[in-house]
């Protein structure tokens, strides 16, 4: 022990001995790695906030319950796959889901980020997040899951960047203000989907009943239906959110009709019972079907019969979308602007 550690302990007992109290210690955030074999879901439950699971390669048959907020859970890409259970005995891994990053009622789990692994073969959700703030998920694979790829609820300040979801069974990214109840939409206060890749879904992106959220940039093509804006007749109206400079392409599956949709095929871009939207910048093109809801950019009146109103369609590229670019199935008297879009082909005639 050198002369200086020697004063230093000296002067750390004297203030002890004086009854300053000596500072509390640094919480140091650590990196717990799993390998093939562990569990994840010990790793996550040592974990206090700040803390990184870190996953290397391999295939995980285990569910995930995240309840520590500022977790990152990280795999190290595509190679960390996390599959069912031959048998469940997590409330997560019971409701069908891979991944279930939860808040509760009273207290959102914040800031929370699941990034660089795939989720594959869940019977309801590869990831489903339910009362958080400020959620960020990164590069997650999510594919061939029973219902959605990746689905929130109840949910503020999300981020879904630069992630894959493909042959899920409904959406690729649902996004809801709550996925069984009755309720007016709600504030996402900012959530942005970006950058991902939708393909080979029901829907590639359904936000329902949600406000204030911004969908740009992604690639969206072989579904049913590229991007799904649901309103209806509870209020707040969903809407004042915005759709933009994304790559909606042949989204011409066909899927059969539900209890609440026609079947579907065909369709670009769908508004029903929104308000106050933005449309722009998006290419649509080569999406052709039969369905009520086929055409490239389409406004449709709810089906509770709520009118889409005062939603902008502007500076658009449209092209070989049928039965027509631009379909408006809603009264004139409802200010819905169609703006500079190019285009050849419209319903009514003359939105081009």
């Amino acid at each position: 022990m050198t002369k200086r550690h020697i004063a230093l302990a000296l002067c750390a007992l004297a203030l002890v001995g004086s009854g300053v109290a000596a500072a509390p210690p640094i919480s140091v955030p650590m990196t717990r790695l799993v390998l093939p074999g562990h569990s994840i879901q010990k790793a996550v439950d040592s974990s206090k906030p700040g803390d990184t699971v870190l996953v290397f390669p391999g295939t995980y048959h285990e569910s995930v319950k995240i309840t520590t907020r500022g977790l990152h859970l990280r795999g190290t890409g595509p190679d960390t796959v996390l599959e069912p259970a031959e048998q469940a005995t997590d409330d997560c891994g019971k409701r069908g889901n891979g991944i279930c990053v939860a808040g509760t009622r009273t207290r959102p789990l914040e800031d929370v980020t699941v990034s660089d692994l795939t989720l594959s073969g869940f019977s309801r959700a590869g990831l489903i997040a339910v009362g958080t703030d400020g959620l960020t998920v990164r590069r997650v694979t999510s594919e061939k899951n029973g219902v959605w790829g990746i689905a929130e609820e109840r949910s503020e300040r999300s981020q879904y960047e630069a992630n894959t979801a493909r042959d899920n069974g409904d959406a690729g990214l649902f996004l809801a203000n709550t996925i069984t109840a009755e309720k007016g939409a709600t504030d996402t206060r900012g959530t942005l989907i970006s950058h991902n890749r939708l393909e080979g879904n029901r829907i590639g992106v359904t936000v329902r009943r949600l406000r204030d959220l911004t969908v740009a940039s992604n690639d969206i093509t072989g579904n049913c239906t590229g991007v799904f804006v649901v309103g209806d007749e509870n209020k707040p109206r969903a809407g004042a959110l915005t759709v933009r400079d994304n790559r909606v392409v042949e989204n011409n599956k066909y899927c059969p009709k539900t209890a609440r949709l026609p079947f579907l095929q065909g369709s670009g871009i769908v508004l029903t019972g929104a308000e106050d939207s933005l449309v722009t910048g998006n290419t649509v093109s080569g999406n052709s079907g039969r369905s009520p809801l086929s055409g490239g950019v389409v406004l449709f009146k709810s089906f509770v019969g709520v009118a889409s109103e005062r939603n902008r369609i502007s500076d658009n590229t449209l092209e070989n979308n049928s039965p027509a670019d631009l379909v408006n199935q809603e009264s004139t008297k409802r200010a819905n602007t169609f703006e500079r879009n190019s285009c050849r082909a419209s319903k009514p005639a003359g939105l081009c």
